[in-house]
């Protein structure tokens, strides 16, 4: 466990006590002494989503690898199938909500804009196994004849800006819409953060839910809104106001009043096409004297982090390929395993009853985790 060798890697960004203590938690510690031990299932489940490319007798080959001399269990891959069913996907859960979180410090470049943490969100879909064990969750796609493409997973996750590092993640059948899953991560944003964001999520209630957490905002506005200039500002920025696009028994029409900033921009790709169009920015950040137009518009590109996270996950480590798993306890668990293997991996520390005064009894080594994550 504790050998070198890509186990004990993992072992050196999530604690093995921490992994005992969330199995326990979630009652998912085994009853009597297997050849598996949950411990060990826990970290094959998240080399599987770190060797995609490799079959599960190949994976738990390179989690010994460095136990050299030591006799080290070689079984089959059907006993490697049924002892990840054994915990379900609860252990992974719990163990992401734990890691998840900040982790850039002040002087962190890139994480921070004017006193604020910035944060942005986007989802992606990820194709599944078009098998029955999973279509009852995750439905297929097709008209009123036909059936097609793969069956699709939506993830939506709330990324710090600069390290990369997941505030929280949720996914599910895309029957639900980004929006939809963007409000389940709305309890991780406070005033101390700005959230980055695409077109997609210049909606009204959402951008009302944003607003009620604390929490400022900067996002691209759709084309279809119009705004009227209500007060311009020295920066050529300008106040205007969103309103619900429906009334509300004893609230009317909702209004939030918000800043407009529209910029041109140019792009020129590598065949000397040139493009050219006008992007309108929306923040609830009104003073143009605090927050000037154009460091808003540099700001923004960092929203474009949350894009390189899933490229990194679709491009790079799936390669484009489907998920493994063929159940949806397994996909929750393949859906789970990439945020708990790398981003926010050091903030276990300070999570209350998971530091060096709880269960983990103070193995823990945050310099040495967070020089790993870098």
């Amino acid at each position: 466990m504790y050998a070198p060798g890509h186990l004990g890697e993992l072992t050196q960004v999530i604690d093995p006590h921490l992994v005992d203590a969330v199995l326990e938690e979630t009652g998912s510690r085994e009853r009597r002494v297997r050849l598996l031990p949950a411990r060990v299932v826990v970290y094959f489940v998240l080399a599987l989503a770190f060797f995609e490319r490799s079959s599960y007798q190949t994976v738990w080959s390179k989690l010994g690898a460095g136990l050299h001399g030591i006799a080290v269990a070689r079984p089959c891959a059907s006993s490697l199938s049924r002892a990840r069913r054994r915990p379900g996907s609860a252990p992974l859960r719990r163990l992401f909500e734990i890691l998840a979180g900040p982790v850039a410090a002040r002087a962190r470049s890139g994480s921070f804009y004017r006193g604020l943490r910035a944060v942005t969100v986007d989802g992606t879909t990820l194709s599944i196994p078009d098998e029955e064990a999973v279509t009852w969750r995750f439905p297929k796609h097709g008209g009123q004849v036909l059936e097609f493409g793969y069956l699709l997973l939506r993830l939506v996750a709330l990324v710090e800006c600069g390290t990369r590092a997941l505030l929280g993640a949720a996914f599910g059948p895309d029957t639900t819409d980004e929006l939809g899953y963007a409000r389940r991560l709305l309890s991780h944003l406070d005033a101390s953060m700005v959230l980055l964001a695409d077109a997609y999520y210049d909606a009204y209630d959402f951008l009302e839910a944003v607003t009620g957490t604390g929490a400022s905002f900067l996002l691209r506005s759709t084309r279809k809104r119009r705004p009227t200039v209500r007060h311009p500002l020295p920066d050529g920025s300008y106040l205007t106001t969103v309103c619900a696009g429906r009334y509300q028994a004893g609230r009317g029409y909702g209004r939030l009043e918000v800043r407009i900033i529209e910029a041109w921009m140019t792009i020129e790709l590598a065949d000397g096409t040139r493009r050219t169009e006008l992007w309108r920015l929306m923040t609830s950040l009104l003073d143009s004297e605090s927050y000037p137009a154009h460091e808003l518009i540099t700001l923004y590109h960092r929203r474009w982090q949350a894009e390189t996270c899933y490229f990194s996950l679709k491009s790079t480590v799936l390669d484009g390929r489907v998920l493994r798993s063929r159940t949806v306890p397994g996909l929750e668990q393949e859906g789970l395993c990439p945020a708990d293997g790398l981003p926010g991996a050091g903030a276990n520390r300070r999570r209350p009853g998971y530091g060096p005064t709880g269960p983990v009894g103070g193995a823990r080594q945050p310099d040495r985790a967070a020089q790993r994550r870098r």
